[in-house]
C-alpha cells in the first residue's frame, strides 16, 4: 500500500525514500530555492533575483510548496503590502549533504561549472 501524505501532496509513489525525497523536492526550482536560502536570501525579492531566473508564479508555487513540506517557513516582516521572510527550517538545513553531493557530482563531471561563491568572486576579480 503507497502512504498517502499532506505534506507532498497527495500519494506517495512508493515507500522509496529516494521516489519521497523526490516528490518533495525533485522539481526544476525547489532544490535551487534551498541553495539561495542556505546562501542567505531570505525575501521574494532576493530568491527571485536568482541567477537562474525562476518566474515569480513558479518562486511563490515552490516556495508555498516547500512551506507545506515544512522545509522553510514564512514569517511576515511587513503587514501593508504583506511581506515575508523565508527562513530554512531543520529539515531544509538537512537538505545540505544531499546540496554538497550534487556539488561535488557537477563539479567532477559538468566542464566549466562552478559554486555560486566561485562564480562572485570571478565577478570581482574581473572587476578590478
Amino acid at each position: 500500500m503507497i502512504a498517502k501524505d499532506k505534506k507532498t501532496r497527495g500519494a506517495r509513489r512508493s515507500s522509496c525514500p529516494v521516489a519521497g525525497t523526490l516528490d518533495i523536492v525533485g522539481d526544476r526550482w525547489s532544490l535551487l530555492i534551498v541553495r539561495d536560502m542556505r546562501h542567505g536570501k531570505r525575501t521574494y525579492g532576493e530568491l527571485a533575483a536568482s541567477p537562474e531566473g525562476i518566474p515569480t508564479n513558479i518562486l511563490a508555487d515552490r516556495l508555498r510548496r516547500l512551506e507545506e513540506a515544512g522545509i522553510v517557513t514564512r514569517d511576515a516582516y511587513q503587514e501593508h503590502p504583506p511581506r515575508y521572510e523565508y527562513t530554512l527550517t531543520e529539515k531544509g538545513r538537512d537538505l545540505g549533504d544531499i546540496m554538497q553531493a550534487l556539488v561535488r557530482w557537477g563539479k567532477k563531471h559538468i566542464p566549466g561549472s562552478r559554486t555560486l561563491s566561485e562564480a562572485a568572486a570571478a565577478r570581482e576579480k574581473s572587476k578590478n
